[in-house]
């Protein structure tokens, strides 16, 4: 199953590039309509993808439809295998009342948005531990392949982070993180920021070699100059890779822990 924001070929290119693809005069009125559902459908799924797990009533806002029409979107791709039902997670106090429920892409619904060479990565670090030596040396040489993947990545985001003032230095990275497909936002939080990543190219890969996710981690604590903690991560199983960005009384604190790396906060 294919979804926007790839490129189909073949026969079914017309009904999965989206809503927006023309079809021929000469479909039948059953076939154009299929095909704008499907689109629709699309469009529900990406807006999940984009912006991590939503409501239906979020998604109603967001793509300007009707509570009911998501609702039935939402409950075709339920049975697709593409989302899943969720309670929202409550930060801080919880309210009276049952927690609203949000959808969340499966590992299924990801897939289809990725068009990534998870297999051919996976078998490429397998061979660089083997290599090493397997073990210990074998992990320590899949981490300084992260490291030095995370590094060459870093040089375009500390560009983009360059000149500004520390409170500004999430948003600009979560920008450089969206325009490499990472889907990023910024947001405020108790004491400090949250950096999310709505997508993960490599989340599969991550769960095989979480040495990607540290990696990661560590280069944002360098750029944003303070330490920073992993509350979850897309390999780990949630919805959402979460950072958390302390308010440092000590912005020269660039350590970043990854203990909590893929668990959800206590």
């Amino acid at each position: 199953m294919k979804y926007a924001g790839e490129a189909p070929q073949g026969p079914a290119a017309s009904s999965a590039a989206g809503p927006g693809s023309p079809l021929p005069a000469s479909a039948p009125p059953e076939q154009r309509a299929h095909d704008e559902q499907r689109g629709t459908r699309n469009r529900v799924a990406r807006s999940i993808l984009d912006h991590g797990p939503s409501t239906a009533a979020e998604l109603a806002v967001r793509l300007e439809l009707t509570s009911a029409a998501v609702r039935r979107h939402l409950d075709t791709l339920v049975a697709e295998g593409v989302v899943e039902a969720r309670e929202k997670r409550v930060y801080g106090a919880r309210t009276r009342g049952r927690p609203a429920k949000v959808f969340a892409l499966t590992d299924c619904g990801r897939d289809a948005f990725d068009q990534a060479y998870d297999k051919l990565a996976e078998d490429a670090l397998r061979w660089i531990a083997q290599s090493a030596g397997g073990g210990e040396m074998g992990e320590a040489a899949v981490a300084a392949f992260a490291r030095a993947r995370m590094a060459a990545q870093a040089d375009g985001y500390r560009k983009a982070l360059e000149g500004l003032a520390p409170q500004e230095r999430t948003e600009a990275l979560a920008r450089a993180l969206t325009a490499d497909g990472y889907a990023a936002t910024a947001r405020s939080a108790p004491v400090g920021e949250q950096l999310c990543q709505h997508h993960c190219p490599v989340a599969h890969v991550a769960e095989q070699f979480p040495q990607l996710c540290e990696a990661e981690t560590e280069v944002f604590s360098r750029l944003l100059g303070t330490h920073v903690q992993r509350l979850a991560t897309i390999a780990h199983g949630d919805g959402v890779c979460t950072t958390f960005i302390p308010k440092s009384s000590n912005p020269k604190t660039t350590t970043a822990s990854t203990s909590t790396a893929g668990r959800n906060p206590a």
